[in-house]
């Protein structure tokens, strides 16, 4: 018997989270034991922000509905609905929704997000 080239996923992990936002990994660490890469689907609610960190991983993050804040090294980016962005690792980074309404989108990160390997400083 072959064994499938192909891994459909239909229960992606619920990564549990205490400031409201909705964090699906579909492949990565958590779901799958994929770590070359990972792929998550997040929904942050308004207001929501996250501390400065410097990832060891690059990310991707491609916005599908509302717009995010991104603080790059200093410097504010915003990325609005059907817009990307790519954040090579080792950059200072803070995500934000600083908006009155939800930002949806979906996170690429080569190699997976890794918790230890984020580096969230402490606020």
């Amino acid at each position: 018997m072959s064994q499938k080239k192909y891994f459909k996923q239909t229960k992606p992990f619920q990564v549990p989270t205490t400031d409201g936002k909705l964090i699906e990994e579909h492949f990565g660490n958590a779901s799958t034991q994929t770590n070359a890469f990972s792929v998550a689907h997040m929904v942050a609610p308004p207001q929501w922000g996250e501390p400065h960190q410097t990832p060891e991983f690059d990310e991707i993050t491609i916005v599908t509905r509302g717009k995010k804040l991104i603080e790059i090294d200093g410097e504010e980016v915003e990325v609005n609905a059907g817009e990307s962005i790519l954040i090579k690792a080792g950059a200072r980074i803070r995500y934000s929704n600083p908006y009155n309404h939800e930002t949806e989108y979906w996170s690429i990160c080569i190699p997976a997000f890794d918790f230890n390997a984020v580096h969230r400083e402490e606020e």
